[in-house]
């Protein structure tokens, strides 16, 4: 893939309450197949670059802004894992991809797994990155108390306004989990975030959308149980370390046996060296990612 075309289209799609903003990144090839990439939650298509960066392409990626965030933040809600999930469907059906493979990272994860099972026709095969997967709650701690402890620090970001570019860009490179992968695309990730003007820049994740989502990930029964009813063969990769790189992740070996997740259907591998967020940007994780996409069938772990 060639420097310039590192650069995606951008296009739309009808969906209830507007139009879906869609990232496109060709394949080089007319015959290649297509996957379509789902993002976290408050994060925007561009999380897919260095993915897009290293398939060069030999698939056409295609990475909706999911409504409530960047370029679709104007799509009207209600929200919610299976709106996006329908959203992500009919982006498949507006387009004619017919049966297709679909990625998600994070509670992108879940959303991929809800859109498998609420739409067979129209999903081939899932790889679920760090996510998608969940378990129960540990003994005394409280719902409450978990989504606190998921949504605090993105809810914190999204009451903060920032000076210029530079000050969004700062607050990014101070981010734990990046540590040395900053490069050109995290750059134009992060910076596609921002809305409004100067000297009030903000995100543009709309707060009501994250708020709902957030909860369904860890509460909504439907979310939960769909990584157990995949109707096509799927795979989980997940990160060793966590959020913000901490040694404890959002998974481990104990924790995938607590989800009663059928390792037989769906093998589910670490990515060494990974955190939550380099399991995309770093080499070891989007190559990866990468190896999954392009196989015929699910790596087992």
């Amino acid at each position: 893939m060639s420097q310039s075309s590192l650069k995606p289209e951008e296009l739309t799609v009808p969906v209830p309450g507007g139009d879906l903003a869609v990232l496109r990144w060709p394949a080089d090839r007319p015959e290649a197949p297509t996957v379509v990439a789902v993002h976290g939650i408050t994060a925007n298509g561009l999380a897919w670059y260095e993915v897009a960066r290293r398939l060069a392409g030999r698939v056409t990626l295609l990475a909706p802004d999911l409504r409530g965030r960047s370029a679709s933040r104007s799509v009207a809600g209600p929200y919610g894992l299976t709106r996006h999930a329908d959203d992500v469907a009919a982006l498949i059906a507006a387009l004619g991809l017919g049966p297709t493979a679909v990625v998600g990272h994070s509670m992108g994860a879940w959303v991929t797994a809800l859109t498998a099972v609420r739409h067979p026709e129209l999903v081939r095969r899932v790889l679920l990155v760090d996510g998608g997967v969940s378990f129960p709650l540990p003994e005394g701690v409280r719902e409450e108390d978990a989504l606190a402890a998921v949504l605090g620090p993105a809810l914190a970001r999204l009451s903060m306004t920032f000076s210029d570019r530079d000050a969004y860009r700062e607050f990014w490179r101070r981010h734990p989990a990046f540590g040395d992968d900053w490069s050109e695309g995290i750059d134009a990730y992060t910076q596609r975030d921002l809305v409004g003007t100067e000297p009030e820049l903000r995100s543009s994740c709309v707060l009501e959308a994250v708020q709902t989502d957030g909860a369904q990930v860890l509460l909504d029964e439907e979310a939960m149980g769909a990584v157990h009813r995949l109707p096509c063969p799927a795979e989980l990769l997940w990160a060793e370390r966590g959020l913000l790189d901490e040694p404890q992740g959002l998974y481990d070996q104990q924790r995938i046996g607590l989800s009663g997740l059928d390792r037989q259907r769906v093998p589910a591998s670490p990515v060494p060296d990974s955190n939550h967020y380099s399991i995309l940007w770093g080499e070891a994780g989007a190559d990866r990612i990468v190896r999954s996409l392009l196989a015929d069938a699910p790596v087992a772990g």
